[in-house]
């Protein structure tokens, strides 16, 4: 089993490899270096050549925002498929906007579309926000395939509830990248609690 949040010794970040944990993946060279291969096609390696040029950059210069408009640039992409929170439609706006204004073809689709109440997908009363009112389900399935249809060279995930993010990337043909996660607590910074898992938040998650 393979424990890489809990190593102190770092081996991948350095070129000693003497002191590598017995469990380290490092170990599997032989599977390691078969996965390198991967990047090589062709799929994939402009793609990720061009993230890490990127990375470098960048590097604490810009935000998640502008590498990811940079990132569609480089790439020579023109459609680019928005699926967002309904919570976060201001902020969906905002970015639309700005792919916009950068040239880009924006289809966007909120998690909403579609209007059928929870029920309809099998969500009992009792998981509902609101039991006896009205409550149109999350169709992030819906997203995915509607902005498939669209032929959208690349998605941009805005805000999509936990675990309906997840149905939206098994679903969606093209490749995601997350421009924010959702923690309606912390202001869309789950790093939050992170940082005081030992303290403040102790008690709440």
């Amino acid at each position: 089993m393979y424990t890489c949040a809990n190593c102190s010794v770092l081996a991948c970040a350095s070129e000693d490899r003497t002191k590598m944990p017995a469990n380290c993946p490092m170990r599997d060279q032989e599977v390691l270096v078969e996965i390198l291969k991967a990047y090589q096609e062709p799929e994939n390696h402009e793609f990720y050549v061009k993230c890490s040029a990127l990375e470098a950059e960048g590097y604490c210069q810009w935000p998640r925002l502008k590498e990811t408009v940079e990132l569609c640039r480089r790439m020579g992409y023109h459609k680019i498929g928005l699926a967002f929170c309904k919570g976060l439609r201001k902020e969906a706006r905002v970015v639309a906007d700005l792919l916009r204004s950068r040239g880009f073809e924006v289809v966007s689709v909120i998690c909403k579309t579609g209007g059928f109440p929870k029920e309809a997908a099998g969500i009992p009363k009792e998981n509902k926000i609101h039991p006896d009112q009205f409550e149109p389900m999350c169709n992030p399935i819906a997203q995915a395939r509607l902005l498939n249809a669209q032929k959208t060279e690349f998605n941009i995930a805005l805000g999509l509830c936990v675990g309906h993010d997840s149905l939206f990337y098994k679903y969606s043909d093209a490749l995601v990248t997350t421009l924010v996660a959702k923690d309606r607590v912390l202001a869309h910074n789950p790093c939050g609690a992170i940082y005081c898992a030992e303290g403040y938040f102790k008690n709440r998650i």
